[in-house]
């Protein structure tokens, strides 16, 4: 699946500060600003592209990718998420989701073989935000932080307490199975009585919980979950995600079609790659790769979501065709799934 995308908007979107949120076509828009969101997950992408390319290039971007993290934190540790094009933020606390991205994104910098001036900082940032995981209420920011947190594990800091990283971990996984025992009804085997965003990250967490953890009960739910999330998500043998302009209600006849949102892909991707890990069985692998060629054009509409003369991904899969606007989170989404693919070994951990 070796494929030869230039990823120049990626460069086109950052700035002095950090990666800038939205495109009007494939030029930034300023007027929009920032996110941690994405900064988080550019911080990913510009690590993996780092790890298999070893150009100083990527390595400037991940520099500022994780310097906007580091101004994000608050006193309390948590994570501002929307800052403005004049670098202030117009909240104190950001999204759960938010919180969960950037332990994710630190995690994985401390699995990384960059030098320990890179993950000190991230080891800083993680300390301070590490006191507030007991507090989250959501489900998909609860997943975020277990995934950082099974990422912290399984690294080689020596600064943290991995049995009470271990602990946080299964709190966490009780969580998310309680959620799935309140909701799971007949044949509806999922987490709410909704298919919404970022539906992968939940059966995803499950499977790295059980790698640590080693509760059967947690992969019993990470795999029946998974197995529903494939017949949603594959069911016309091509990997089509939920649309965001409806979602898929339980009782619903089928999910909405439309709009198809390339982060849907990325995640799917990684929870499959995560299945492959685990199991060795060759149709994940399969479905890792069904996701990846959801942007080269094996989806609902037979089109590309890759702007060749840019660099960029489209935002995604409207009813009239692409949306032509080229954001930070689609194309952090294609380069993440480009590197799963593409370079396992090196970039998954």
């Amino acid at each position: 699946m070796e494929g030869a995308i230039e990823f120049h908007h990626l460069f086109r979107l950052t700035d002095d500060t950090g990666i800038l949120q939205h495109s009007l076509y494939s030029i930034p828009d300023l007027t929009k600003g920032y996110t941690t969101d994405d900064n988080s997950r550019a911080l990913i992408a510009a690590s993996m592209l780092y790890e298999v390319y070893k150009d100083k290039k990527y390595l400037d971007l991940l520099k500022r990718y994780l310097s906007f993290l580091i101004y994000a934190q608050n006193s309390k540790g948590y994570f501002r998420n929307f800052m403005n094009y004049n670098r202030e933020f117009i909240e104190e606390v950001g999204s759960e989701d938010c919180f969960g991205r950037t332990l994710w994104a630190l995690g994985y910098l401390l699995n990384t073989n960059l030098s320990n001036g890179y993950q000190s900082v991230a080891v800083t940032l993680i300390k301070k935000a590490l006191p507030n995981v007991v507090n989250l209420n959501f489900l998909r920011g609860n997943a975020y932080s277990s995934i950082g947190l099974s990422l912290l594990y399984t690294s080689d800091v020596t600064e943290f307490n991995k049995e009470k990283i271990k602990n946080l971990i299964t709190s966490i996984s009780k969580k998310i199975v309680q959620k799935y025992r309140e909701n799971k009804n007949g044949e509806w085997k999922w987490f709410e009585n909704i298919m919404t965003y970022s539906n992968a990250v939940l059966p995803w967490a499950l499977l790295r919980s059980y790698i640590i953890t080693k509760d059967e009960e947690v992969l019993d739910v990470a795999m029946e979950s998974m197995e529903f999330l494939e017949k949603v998500t594959f069911r016309n043998g091509y990997f089509k995600p939920v649309g965001c302009k409806g979602w898929y209600k339980k009782g619903d006849e089928k999910p909405a079609e439309f709009d198809e949102q390339p982060v849907e892909a990325c995640e799917t991707a990684l929870m499959y790659t995560e299945a492959y890990k685990i199991f060795k069985e060759e149709k994940y692998r399969e479905k890792t790769i069904k996701c990846y060629k959801w942007f080269l054009g094996e989806n609902s509409k037979n089109v590309s979501l890759i702007d060749e003369e840019t660099g960029g991904c489209y935002d995604g899969i409207t009813k009239e065709g692409v949306n032509l606007n080229e954001g930070a989170e689609s194309l952090i989404s294609l380069i993440i799934t480009d590197m799963v693919v593409n370079h396992t070994e090196t970039v998954f951990k």
